[in-house]
């Protein structure tokens, strides 16, 4: 039976509340038997889009095992091609109606795009670039308001304002993914998990 996105919501919502109390139970979903479940199909009930960090793996994060989230982890979180071909690729064959684009706080992509905003001369490789660029955008008009006298304010609205962007290229950025979400239930939204607490935050995109 297909999981719904809400249904999917709420097992991510109870999962991190048991990964930030420490009372864990995906152990069995991580054992041989269940490694051969999943051989011959799988069947994710939930596409997470995370920023590559190693402070958020994200299966420990929402306390889950093999086979129940499809995974795609990239600095800063960004939506490319690529990225969103393998969101429509879930989406399709796998059925799976939610799709989460989990930031974090302190995100080094953030803090490398800002510092990129107030010094453009600095110097970064075209591949570090090619991030930099992407997240650019959803950023760079928090410079223009008093947010910039406040590093760590301004770090924090970026953080949040990078997700909310990349939710938004996710919707509107795919055929596929807009008709899924017209017409078959699927919703994509954005969320923070926060490197102090452990804890993620639901915020955009909730219906």
């Amino acid at each position: 039976m297909r999981v719904t996105a809400n249904e999917a919501l709420q097992r991510l919502r109870d999962g991190n509340a048991r990964f930030v109390s420490g009372s864990y139970r995906s152990e069995p979903l991580r054992s041989q038997a269940r490694r051969q479940e999943l051989v011959a199909e799988q069947a994710p009930f939930a596409v997470i889009l995370g920023c590559a960090d190693s402070r958020v793996p994200v299966e420990i994060v929402f306390d889950q095992g093999l086979g129940d989230l499809f995974v795609i982890r990239v600095a800063g979180n960004i939506v490319a091609p690529s990225l969103i071909g393998s969101v429509e690729f879930a989406a399709e064959r796998f059925g799976t109606r939610l799709v989460v684009v989990l930031g974090h706080t302190h995100c080094g992509a953030i803090y490398a795009t800002l510092a990129a905003l107030q010094k453009p001369e600095s110097t970064r490789s075209q591949n570090i670039n090619s991030i930099v660029e992407r997240v650019r955008p959803a950023v760079e008009g928090l410079m223009l308001t008093e947010l910039r006298d406040d590093p760590v304010a301004l770090a924090e609205q970026a953080v949040r304002a990078n997700i909310r962007a990349s939710a938004n290229q996710l919707r509107h950025g795919s055929a596929v993914v807009e008709q899924l979400i017209l017409h078959d239930g699927l919703q994509v939204v954005g969320a923070e998990y926060s490197l102090e607490t452990g804890r993620v935050e639901f915020f955009e995109g909730l219906s």
